[in-house]
């Protein structure tokens, strides 16, 4: 089930205080350098779009939740580069093999069904000398946030379209065969309240071999 409509009006509603908070300075070091042609895996409402700049040719921008997916072709007719938003899941990517430049997973690892599968999909679409970058919340290192993240899990993707609290995208990556070239680990936002989603991780990895 991909249709989420309460979640994703919240998601939707929440996120431009987030990049007012700091979020957007994240998206930009996400994207930063990247060019040529850009798969984004779940795209939700088109937060990335406005901070892809010209070296990129066109973004190719995946939503599978319907409403999230009509925001977003609705973002990406303001965004300054070609972005064509197209329904599909992570883990059976529409595009065919060395096909794709860089490939973009921002606040969505958390919620795919199989992480290491969607990570997979990425490599295989990627070209020689391509890269995957990765945005996201992440498990904590601290054991008994950990634990408080584990327990949350249980009930959490329910309400949360599908977001797990304890994931590690890193893991996932090595698992999928894909290597770090770079890793910058964070806390955001600052607070008590936040901590089972304050670690994040903005990190490039690339094919290994």
């Amino acid at each position: 089930m991909h249709s989420h409509p309460l979640f994703a009006r919240a998601y939707s509603a929440l996120a431009p205080r987030a990049d007012d908070a700091g979020a957007a300075e994240h998206r930009q070091s996400l994207l930063a350098g990247l060019r040529g042609r850009v798969l984004e895996v779940g795209c939700g409402p088109g937060g990335n779009f406005p901070h892809y700049r010209g070296e990129v040719i066109q973004v190719l921008a995946l939503e599978p939740e319907p409403w999230l997916r009509a925001r977003a072709a609705t973002a990406a007719r303001q965004a300054g580069v070609p972005v064509a938003v197209v329904g599909g899941l992570a883990e059976s990517l529409p595009v065919a093999s060395a096909s794709i430049d860089a490939v973009v997973f921002s606040l969505v690892l958390c919620s795919v069904t199989d992480p290491v599968a969607a990570l997979a999909e990425a490599r295989r679409v990627l070209r020689p000398g391509g890269q995957v970058r990765i945005y996201e919340h992440v498990r904590s290192a601290a054991p008994r946030v950990a634990g408080a993240q584990r327990a949350l899990d249980r009930f959490w993707p329910h309400v949360a379209g599908g977001c797990h609290t304890s994931r590690d995208p890193l893991a996932s990556a090595a698992a999928a065969g894909l290597s770090p070239a770079w890793v910058r680990r964070f806390d955001f936002p600052p607070g008590r309240l936040a901590r089972p989603l304050r670690e994040h991780v903005l990190a490039c990895v690339v094919a290994e071999g």
